[in-house]
């Protein structure tokens, strides 16, 4: 199976290009073309080999949640001419990504585990184990990082450095709890708990939107509702859809991003694994059959349908 690890595209009108951990990211006009590599990251390092048919699903999920949401909240998105591009307006981007948790998982656990009951100035209570509900959602924002890890903040500090204005912080702050509480719901009728994820936001003409993917399995973790209470009760590990699998891999195999580890190649089995994990978040969560594109030439079918789209 072919997979897209890169992308080096010269689009008509082109005046500016980006390659962020997962997309390539091509500005023509005012607009941005997001192409949706197959490339995974873990612990904000970029994996050596591709994961097959990843990037259309990151796409095809991002756009099924953008367009399920943009009743509560407008988002960048115009069109997706191929299974793996996006097409949209460009914002200006704010430099914090808005985190949010309804269960005490992944980095939140790992912090609560070394004895922490405070999360980017947001209290925990004493008493919960790994995978147990916060009595609410709490908002854990994260400093948008250029290069390396990104860094938690507290909502007092992005106030105080002026990161965002305590006028659209509020709104971000609204859009986040909007689209939590709509992604709980449509994660529940397809039999999957919305654990936690990240938005992040831009602006453009005074207008605030939601940018990049919402709800994928690259910003969100989703647990099997069937069982969850029962493998809870037993102290047992939660049945996950999401990355955490991955990373899971590396710590295994010695890896945690940290300096001096070098990161372990994954064998085609695991390759295959991680593909089938990817296709059935997105047959679970849209509840319809995924549809492998054609990967005979990639490259070629992508220009062709982002150059028409253009027009």
């Amino acid at each position: 199976m072919k997979a897209i690890h890169e992308t080096k595209f010269e689009f008509p009108g082109q005046t500016a290009f980006y390659r962020g951990k997962v997309r390539d990211v091509y500005t023509i006009g005012d607009r941005l073309v997001m192409v949706a590599s197959d490339r995974i990251s873990a612990f904000d390092h970029i994996l050596p080999r591709p994961i097959p048919y990843k990037g259309q699903v990151l796409n095809q999920v991002a756009t099924y949640f953008l367009n399920a949401t943009k009743d509560i909240a407008p988002n960048w998105l115009e069109s997706t001419p191929d299974p793996n591009v996006a097409i949209g307006m460009a914002c200006k981007p704010y430099r914090v990504e808005m985190v949010i948790r309804a269960y005490l998982v992944g980095h939140a656990w790992r912090e609560y585990a070394a004895g922490k009951r405070t999360l980017c100035g947001v209290s925990m209570p004493d008493g919960l184990r790994e995978n147990d509900p916060f009595p609410e959602p709490i908002i854990t924002p994260a400093t948008k990082a250029e290069e390396g890890h990104d860094e938690d903040i507290s909502r007092e500090e992005i106030l105080r450095q002026g990161i965002v204005s305590e006028e659209d912080y509020l709104i971000l702050e609204k859009y986040t709890r909007a689209l939590f509480k709509r992604g709980t719901e449509m994660a529940a009728k397809q039999g999957l708990i919305l654990v936690d994820t990240k938005y992040e936001f831009g602006k453009k003409d005074g207008k605030i939107y939601v940018i990049d993917e919402i709800h994928t399995p690259d910003s969100s973790r989703y647990f099997y509702a069937d069982g969850y209470e029962e493998r809870q009760e037993r102290g047992e590990r939660q049945k996950q859809l999401s990355k955490e699998f991955v990373r899971e891999w590396l710590m295994a195999n010695g890896f945690q991003g940290k300096e001096g580890q070098q990161m372990p190649e994954m064998p085609d089995e695991m390759v295959n694994k991680v593909t089938q994990r990817y296709i059935e978040l997105y047959e679970r969560i849209t509840g319809q059959a995924f549809e492998k594109a054609k990967t005979g030439d990639i490259e070629d079918r992508i220009y062709k349908h982002v150059v028409g789209a253009l027009g």
